[in-house]
């Protein structure tokens, strides 16, 4: 299949595909679909980093997938972690007599995964996290495989990228319109103005250690603020 991923169609559909997808998670699954087409692989997986940094696995073929990247937060060493840091490729040939990670590799190795391909997912702008293909051979991924893998870890990129911008949006619009369903509410009941209002709303998220919009929509849906002070809707 790696021979067919480099022809200009394969790839232009490839990368039709991933942005034609609704959501991001229809994406990642998409992602990984593609992966083990173009790859002889037995798993594959997606991972996202996150601020600290933390990774989470946000996409898999099968739950081994998940335990073994857990080993990684787990004992805090592993080719994902280096990926993030290192080079945009990363190659275990073979985790029974892998030295880099030894711990990491001894675990997985105990869990029938031999060799891993590690690509990491970036674009331009941002980091995203790693698309890793899993095999239970040692040595299974060549230059080859790791030059198909790279293409698609790009075009994947990009389309996941989108694709949580887009979510973003969403949710942006979403969370705005509930905040001004929210004010209505208030500056009908107490006679507030806009900015009064908007100010109620932040300083009892602020006081109660709850997202703005979650206290919007709580106010929508139950028309009330419960232990809201008299102070604050003064």
């Amino acid at each position: 299949m790696g021979g067919q991923f480099f022809d200009a169609d394969s790839i232009a559909e490839m990368a039709l595909q991933l942005h034609s997808e609704p959501s991001t998670i229809e994406t990642l699954d998409r992602v990984l679909d593609y992966a083990l087409q173009a790859v002889d692989c037995d798993f594959a997986g997606v991972t996202f980093v996150h601020k600290g940094p933390r990774i989470e696995t946000v996409a898999a073929t099968h739950p081994l997938i998940e335990e073994i990247d857990q080993v990684q937060l787990d004992i805090g060493q592993g080719p994902d972690i280096d990926t993030l840091e290192g080079g945009p490729v990363i190659v275990v040939d073979d985790t029974e007599n892998e030295s880099r990670w030894p711990a990491w590799a001894a675990r997985v190795a105990g869990a029938g995964i031999r060799s891993l391909l590690g690509v990491r997912l970036a674009t331009s702008e941002e980091l995203l996290g790693t698309l890793n293909l899993y095999s239970r051979l040692p040595q299974k991924f060549d230059l080859d495989d790791q030059a198909v893998a790279h293409v698609l870890a790009r075009h994947a990129a990009v389309a996941i990228a989108a694709a949580r911008k887009q979510e973003g949006l969403w949710l942006a619009a979403d969370a705005r319109k509930i905040i001004g369903q929210a004010q209505g509410i208030l500056m009908e009941r107490y006679d507030l103005d806009a900015e009064r209002s908007f100010a109620v709303l932040v300083r009892y998220s602020q006081d109660n250690n709850i997202k703005l919009r979650e206290v919007a929509r709580q106010l929508v849906e139950t028309r009330s603020l419960p232990a809201a002070s008299p102070e604050l809707l003064a």
